[in-house]
């Protein structure tokens, strides 16, 4: 007969096929890695639950009034800081890619009008990958984790998925100025999606109680030394994000609302509203302030605002079948992109596996292949005479404008180097100006679509700082001029609206978003008269789309393998209980635990909550006491609170220690394994585990459908769900059930037999 060690050893090798009855006593080692980044990093849940053990309850009793005051005073003040903060990095990454772009366009411009094309070419090729060699320098070695949009990691976060380095300073730092070189160097990327996690990263750094490394710990912000708090605070910088990208301040507080936060309440909202206004009246200020040339190649165009409100807006019955139409195809278009989007990033991962000098020359090869696209394509234009009685100047010699020069004649233009010759923003401007109907060809638009179609597929995933908005609303717009082109006279709406009906379309058929792009969109054009025709395509799109498959941001948060908790379970759940899913073997401590015992479970396990049981003699049978985290475990070892004898001694420490000892220290600075240093007659002392444990955890009987369960752990953003025994005379604890319980991969391991789809 085989010994159990050797059948552990076949079970892990999948030599043995168990009773499902037993499967659930492996151990869960599902989702509990994911790529952050380009690197595979370990992940953890956040303590979004408030922990009320005796130091908490001594801490919340002994407050005073002034206290509670300075509390939410702070909280609004840090919100203020939030919102100063990423408006002046919105202002900044603006200012920054206008001036940088700008002196490359400038400089191309003035070597093709001496006719030196090819110097031309060489000119603006050197200086594309220049600047995108240096933000994937910066990506590749400073922080991994700035690369790609960054919306799907705070996603997750406010999720509670906790990553390396997702909110870290140098995280930070790599997102500004990443974003600001992958912009300026052409990419078909935008600055939207890192400007959203630049304002969470700011939100994380001030919100984080201070850093005993930069000995900035201030006695005041020890209230916030918990993902509770920081959690609210870091949606405010996502809202305050979308706020300083698009100058859309009720666009920012919906995005957060719809599709960042999991969590929401009425307190929330104003604070973020706040954060928003805020950004809002410091950009317009930035705005009339670099008016008249005072911030060199700076102006109104710096910070995107597509003006569409000269147009008239009226429409027929003719129209509202072009828009339904619109609203089809950008959910094909949509659906289609975010497949292909998902099998590049799968074969950019295996690229990035190879190293930092990999990543490098991958972006260099983009670029190249953008700054032949964005040169070589207006070769192929035909020169278009300068339409007469025209306000605007034609041909433009500057950077920006609606009629590129290019290789042109004097008093004609080049359609494609009008887009392609331009920065993104002002391709998007130029395809949604109402007062440029004839301006681009036929042939000239669906150039343009294809080309950025597939750029922005292929950029995306590069490690660059990239955002999605810009590309899908630069595609988007360009198959709605198509659209409005095609029509023509047989439309009351012109060219201009048919676009911004485009982008639209693509950005619901993409992101899936309708309530937060909505307003979004409103906020950029300035026309709320196009409110009702936006609705019916953003509607269309995203039921036409979710046929085919999720948005981009889940299924960037899929492939990365993020343990993300969704808002409803899926079916096959309900055929489950509770204790089916929960991992054996059950890690518990007693109430008054041996030091060796403690020190061998943290050293063995990578746990990070356990079970409290209380055994005689200080109950008169074994009942659950609570939960006690790993965390709070270190700090009283590392106190050496230590008896010699089994005895309660609560009170003393309660009379030393505080509450905010044991709040999280920020950026994963706290105690560790390896800090300790406990002697050898030490391992024989006790600990009394009392004051420190959760008296209080959310527990769930064993026969609860695991339906329920997982609606449960997400509504109350959990860590720890305990599942406790139905009958009496067991064990007080079945197990404990966490995120990763939760997720398909591991149940379906479990049962195979159970189909995903039903």
């Amino acid at each position: 007969m085989e010994s159990e060690e050797e059948k552990s050893i076949e079970i892990e090798r999948g030599e043995l096929r168990e009773p499902l009855l037993e499967r659930n006593r492996r151990r869960n080692t599902t989702s509990q890695l994911a790529i952050v980044g380009a690197n595979l990093s370990p992940i953890e849940s956040l303590d979004y639950e408030i922990i009320e053990n005796d130091l908490f309850k001594q801490d919340w009793r002994s407050r005073t009034k002034a206290e509670i005051f300075q509390y939410v005073c702070l909280k609004w003040a840090l919100v203020l800081l939030i919102a100063l903060g990423t408006g002046l990095v919105g202002f900044f990454n603006n200012l920054a890619v206008e001036n940088i772009a700008g002196f490359k366009l400038l400089l191309t411009n003035s070597l093709m009008l001496q006719d030196k094309y090819y110097q031309a070419f060489a000119a603006f090729v050197c200086c594309n990958i220049t600047l995108a060699a240096a933000a994937a320098a910066l990506c590749a070695y400073i922080a991994p984790a700035a690369a790609g949009s960054g919306i799907p990691e705070v996603k997750a976060y406010l999720n509670g998925v906790d990553a390396h380095s997702i909110l870290a300073p140098s995280t930070l730092f790599v997102k500004i100025f990443g974003s600001i070189f992958g912009v300026a160097a052409g990419f078909i990327l935008g600055k939207e999606g890192p400007m959203v996690h630049s304002g969470a990263c700011i939100a994380s750094l001030l919100g984080q109680g201070g850093s005993h490394k930069y000995h900035l710990t201030w006695k005041c912000l020890r209230f916030f030394k918990n993902d509770r708090d920081r959690r609210d605070l870091i949606t405010c910088g996502a809202a305050a994000g979308v706020a300083a990208a698009f100058r859309a301040p009720v666009g920012g507080v919906l995005f957060a609302l719809e599709e960042a936060a999991s969590w929401w309440r009425s307190a929330l909202l104003w604070r973020a509203f706040f954060t928003t206004a805020v950004v809002a009246v410091l950009l317009r200020g930035f705005i009339q302030l670099c008016k008249g040339g005072k911030c060199g190649l700076f102006g109104e165009g710096g910070l995107i605002m597509f003006d569409v409100n000269s147009a008239k807006v009226s429409y027929s019955s003719g129209d509202l079948l072009a828009v339904i139409s619109l609203g089809v195809i950008g959910g094909i278009f949509g659906s289609l992109y975010n497949f292909l989007v998902d099998k590049v990033l799968q074969t950019y991962s295996i690229i990035n596996k190879r190293g930092p000098s990999s990543k490098i020359l991958l972006v260099v090869a983009i670029s190249f292949l953008t700054s032949c696209c964005s040169y070589g394509l207006p070769w192929l234009s035909h020169c278009i005479p300068c339409p007469r009685h025209l306000e605007d100047k034609c041909p433009t010699i500057g950077r920006s404008g609606n009629y590129k020069n290019f290789q042109c004649p004097p008093n004609h233009y080049n359609g494609l180097a009008s887009l392609f010759f331009n920065t993104n923003d002002n391709a998007i401007r130029n395809l949604l100006s109402s007062s440029s109907d004839g301006e681009f060809r036929l042939s000239t638009l669906i150039v343009f679509f294809v080309t950025v179609y597939f750029l922005g597929i292929v950029t995306y995933g590069i490690a660059v700082p990239s955002g999605l908005f810009i590309p899908v609303i630069l595609a988007g717009s360009s198959y709605g001029r198509v659209v409005g082109t095609l029509l023509g006279s047989h439309s009351d709406l012109d060219g201009g609206f048919f676009a911004l009906l485009g982008a639209a379309s693509f950005l619901g058929g993409t992101m899936r978003m309708t309530v937060s792009l909505c307003v979004i969109l409103l906020e950029l054009t300035n026309n709320l008269l196009m409110l009702p025709l936006m609705m019916l395509v953003l509607l269309i799109s995203k039921s036409v789309a979710d046929c085919f498959n999720k948005g981009v941001y889940d299924q960037i948060i899929k492939m990365k393998g993020l343990p993300y908790m969704e808002a409803h379970a899926e079916p096959y759940m309900r055929n489950l209980v509770a204790s089916d899913v929960v991992s054996w073997p059950l890690f518990s401590f007693s109430g008054v635990e041996k030091v060796g015992n403690i020190l061998q479970e943290l050293k063995t396990t990578a746990h990070n909550g356990f079970p409290v049981i209380d055994e005689p003699p200080f109950s008169n049978s074994a009942d659950l006491c609570g939960l006690v985290l790993r965390s709070h475990l270190l700090v009283l070892l590392k106190r050496k609170n230590f008896t010699k004898q089994r005895v309660l001694i609560g009170s003393d420490v309660t009379s030393r220690f505080r509450a905010h000892d044991f709040g999280k220290a920020g950026l994963g600075k706290g105690i560790k394994l390896e800090d300790l240093d406990i002697q050898e007659e030490e391992m024989e002392m006790y600990l009394d585990l009392h004051p420190i444990t959760n008296t209080s955890p959310y527990t769930v009987v064993e026969t609860m459908s695991l339906a329920k369960a997982a609606i449960f752990f997400r509504a109350l953003g959990l860590r720890h769900l305990l599942v406790v025994p139905k009958t009496p005379g067991r064990p007080p604890i079945v197990g404990i059930l966490t995120r990763h319980d939760f997720m398909p991969e591991h149940i379906l391991e479990l049962f195979p037999q159970l189909n995903p789809h039903e």
